[in-house]
């Protein structure tokens, strides 16, 4: 299996192109565009049925020897075993199904014949979906530092979830450092002490004075320093990394292999998304050949994606114009992994794609409507991909959060709960469709607590973990002080 960058020349994207182990360290290609492979593997019908009785280990080891294929498969058998167990991802989990990873729970059954159903994700170490791909990137990367006796150095950005999830799978791992950077005062107060309140010599915490994107851009600026990015051994956990998308590929066979009895039945998707790399995922599934019929995008009032799969522009909002919302994870008007659909929109045409992507960075986005003096015409082709979309809003959340409280007598987080609203609104006859949960509702309190008049229940672990002592440091988004404070804590 060979990757190439999605601005890769058509002149060289086949000199150019490189296996799994050697794009799994770096995030982004030299070039600034994103990993996807020469060609998507394909499933096939008796594949599938044989994956249905296999374990969520077994599964993610057929799915990613697909992709790794510079892995010996005994290893690579060896770290989804590692990875994938249930004193790893059931902790958190109470009642019948305390003992599944990504259990299905049926929510709604309709006289027309659709289900509406909740994939359970989120009960890893951190209490967040992320969880089920960092994990994995965890193992993987002390793997693959151990072969080379090298070191990484991870500078990452999150917008709540990503940064606890890759300081939990990498706190104490040999040769490895992380530095992630978060929107300063804009997480939720879980969130930031699951981050902050960790101690161990490995974990910098960098709050930013700023909103996500202008982490995410700091990210990315230091990622294009390619001088610098060597010499301090810089590599990504966000979903920029290509392994990481990949390992958010198994839980999408997983649900539909649970939600069906045959290959010839459909499911849809709704995935809570912003900076579309959990809902790229899913489109990488549908590519492969799964049965994906649509993958709806939720967005909230950073709506971003919903305008795009609405109209055909993509329009990135400036750090003034994103809003602060009760769904914070999602608060990101730049999505960084929407340019790995774009690729596969236009035709997987690198020159278009870097033209394209290049005007979001010049003049604010790009418009494929198709109308007078637009950038292309390629939206008209977005139905084929299966993507639709839908806008959810704090009085639509809180609405939700009770509805579902009420109805089905659980606590949804917020992110979920735009997510329900949207699939609510997408349902068609005959088809399942499967809600992605993003986090358990604990990480979320402040909004439980206006929707439901009670605090949510907190797993075993985290009953104090605001009162925890923090350690971070505060910085302004200046990438050069950004380097600086890099190579000063790496000794590189």
């Amino acid at each position: 299996m060979q990757y190439v960058s999605t601005r890769a020349a058509a002149s060289a994207a086949s000199s150019s192109s490189q296996q799994f182990s050697d794009i799994l360290l770096g995030g982004l290609a030299p070039d600034g565009g994103l990993y996807l492979p020469t060609e998507y593997p394909q499933v096939t019908g008796a594949e599938l049925d044989k994956w249905r009785q296999l374990s969520y280990a077994d599964l993610a080891y057929e799915i990613l020897r697909k992709f790794a294929t510079d892995i010996p498969e005994a290893d690579l058998r060896a770290l989804t075993a590692k990875t994938y167990t249930k004193e790893v991802y059931c902790n958190a989990r109470k009642g019948e199904k305390a003992s599944q990873i990504t259990p299905l729970r049926v929510l709604e059954e309709r006289e027309d014949g659709s289900r509406l159903v909740l994939q359970a994700l989120s009960n890893g170490p951190t209490l967040a979906f992320k969880d089920m791909a960092m994990q994995l990137l965890g193992n993987l990367f002390e793997y693959t530092l151990a072969k080379h006796d090298a070191q990484l150095n991870i500078f990452g950005a999150t917008s709540g979830d990503t940064g606890s999830a890759a300081e939990y799978a990498m706190r104490g791992k040999k040769g490895i450092r992380v530095f992630m950077l978060s929107p300063h005062k804009k997480m939720s107060a879980f969130q930031t002490a699951q981050m902050f309140s960790l101690q161990d010599p490995n974990i910098f915490n960098i709050a930013v004075e700023g909103v996500f994107d202008d982490c995410q851009d700091m990210v990315k600026a230091v990622s294009n320093d390619l001088p610098f990015k060597a010499k301090q051994k810089i590599g990504t956990v966000n979903s920029i990394n290509w392994a990481r998308v990949v390992a958010q590929v198994v839980y999408y066979f997983r649900g539909y292999l649970s939600a069906t009895t045959s290959n010839d039945q459909k499911v849809s998707f709704t995935v809570p998304s912003g900076n579309f790399g959990n809902i790229c995922a899913g489109h990488i599934a549908r590519m492969m050949g799964l049965p994906i019929d649509k993958l709806v995008a939720a967005t909230n009032e950073n709506d971003v994606l919903d305008e795009f799969f609405r109209t055909g522009v993509y329009r990135v909002r400036k750090s003034a114009e994103t809003y602060h919302t009760s769904s914070p994870s999602m608060d990101i008007s730049k999505a960084s992994n929407f340019e790995r659909f774009v690729y596969d929109l236009v035709g997987r045409d690198g020159d278009r794609t870097r033209a394209l992507f290049q005007k979001v960075e010049t003049h604010g986005g790009f418009d494929l409507s198709g109308k007078p003096g637009s950038d292309g015409d390629e939206f008209k082709l977005v139905a084929k991909y299966g993507f639709k979309s839908g806008k959810s809003t704090h009085a639509d959340r809180v609405n939700t959060i009770r509805d579902v409280a009420d109805d089905y007598d659980i606590t949804i987080d917020t992110h979920t709960a735009d997510g329900i609203k949207v699939a609510r609104e997408n349902m068609e006859a005959g088809v399942t469709m499967i809600v992605l949960e993003t986090a358990l509702a604990a990480k979320f309190n402040e909004t439980i607590l206006e929707a439901l008049g009670v605090d949510a229940e907190r797993p075993a672990g985290f009953e104090n973990i605001e009162a925890l002592p923090q350690k971070f440091v505060v910085m302004p988004a200046d990438v050069e002080k950004m380097k600086a404070y890099i190579a000063a804590n790496t000794g590189l």
